[in-house]
């Protein structure tokens, strides 16, 4: 590959460096790549062999500007590093998602040394990999949608449940009472809920698709009046199309397209079943409800039992807000501190209504 003309024949320290990291970065890059594909069969294997062999493109382009000072191999940075022990022991859309980040963060756009085509490499490997991502996560989307904001509705209502009983100052059994009740009726709630939305939308989707004894009148249908072309102008094609699409199904020249059950299918496995949906909601909302209840079942009290809980909410919201953020492919740290102000927010809207409530009791 060809380098910058204005490189200099000498490079100074500082582009030695720069260009012995780019080096590592490649090198490592590919190999999470190829971890990835050993784990992939079929077309999303030779997506990522394909993405491999595009990174060792661009570590012939380090080799070529480094020639006799590429020394020692170097070690790639932390984050791509990171990326490499995950595709080796996971291999999951997790890794992805990551990989997708690091792929828009590319430094090329900036980096004088580097060619434009490979800037533009780089978007387009974090095109690809968003790609690749994106079937993971309809994979995921209706069972963890399901866990996510289970877990995530289990920690802040039950929280905000206790504090709002907790700062009216009744003793602390009604408050574990309260947190144990909380959670065993969140938990039914919310998975009697998500059993009755799922099923409701794999039943709207069901209405969708297409009769499959319709192929069975097909023989009995009048070709001068061909009411066929209707459905296909209902499928969404021209008049003229259809009609001409039509005559050539009852004359066998094409076979029959019911174009809507083609991506039923597909639709369904996004939505995902009803009782999957509902146990992940049902679980996790009451795993999450759990948390807060915790010190009080330990036999704390007071104050203390306040600032454990709330302690104990703020790292597990922290932690869900992360792993959405993994899976969008956005800032984790971003989406975990949104998660936490938006718990700790309505729990101390509880704890204040709680205070207003006792007060005027007193």
């Amino acid at each position: 590959m060809p380098t910058n003309s204005h490189v200099p024949a000498r490079p100074t320290p500082t582009q030695v460096r720069r260009w012995r990291q780019h080096l590592a970065n490649e090198r490592a890059e590919a190999a999470v790549y190829r971890d990835l594909a050993s784990r992939r069969s079929g077309e999303e294997r030779e997506i990522l062999l394909g993405l491999a062999e595009a990174e060792a493109r661009h570590e012939a382009h380090w080799l070529n500007l480094l020639g006799s000072h590429v020394g020692k191999p170097r070690r790639g940075d932390s984050r791509t590093l990171f990326l490499g022990v995950l595709a080796r022991r996971f291999g999951s859309v997790f890794v992805l998602a990551l990989a997708q980040r690091a792929e828009d963060k590319s430094p090329y756009e900036l980096d004088p040394d580097a060619t434009s085509t490979m800037a533009a490499d780089e978007r387009i490997h974090g095109e690809v990999v968003r790609g690749l991502a994106a079937r993971g996560r309809n994979r995921l989307s209706s069972n963890f949608r399901a866990a996510v904001f289970g877990a995530n509705d289990g920690l802040v209502s039950n929280l905000s449940l206790i504090l709002g009983v907790g700062a009216s100052g009744v003793g602390t059994n009604i408050i574990l009472l309260t947190g144990l009740a909380g959670l065993l009726a969140g938990a039914l709630s919310m998975g009697a809920g998500e059993y009755v939305s799922v099923r409701s939308q794999r039943e709207l989707l069901e209405s969708s698709r297409a009769d499959p004894e319709m192929r069975k009148f097909l023989p009995h249908l009048d070709i001068d009046a061909n009411e066929l072309a209707l459905l296909y102008r209902a499928r969404g094609m021209s008049p003229e199309e259809a009609q001409i699409h039509a005559v050539e199904v009852l004359t066998g020249n094409s076979r029959l397209e019911l174009e809507a059950e083609a991506s039923v299918p597909d639709q369904h496995e996004a939505v995902g079943t009803g009782h999957a949906a509902a146990t992940s909601s049902f679980c996790f909302f009451a795993s999450g409800a759990a948390i807060p209840v915790l010190p009080y079942l330990f036999g704390m009290e007071g104050i203390s039992a306040v600032l454990v809980s709330a302690a104990l909410v703020g790292v597990a919201l922290l932690g869900t807000g992360a792993i959405v953020g993994l899976l969008s492919g956005a800032s984790p740290l971003k989406r975990g501190l949104r998660q936490l102000m938006i718990g700790f927010g309505a729990a101390a809207a509880t704890y204040l209504l709680g205070l207003l409530i006792g007060t005027g009791a007193a």
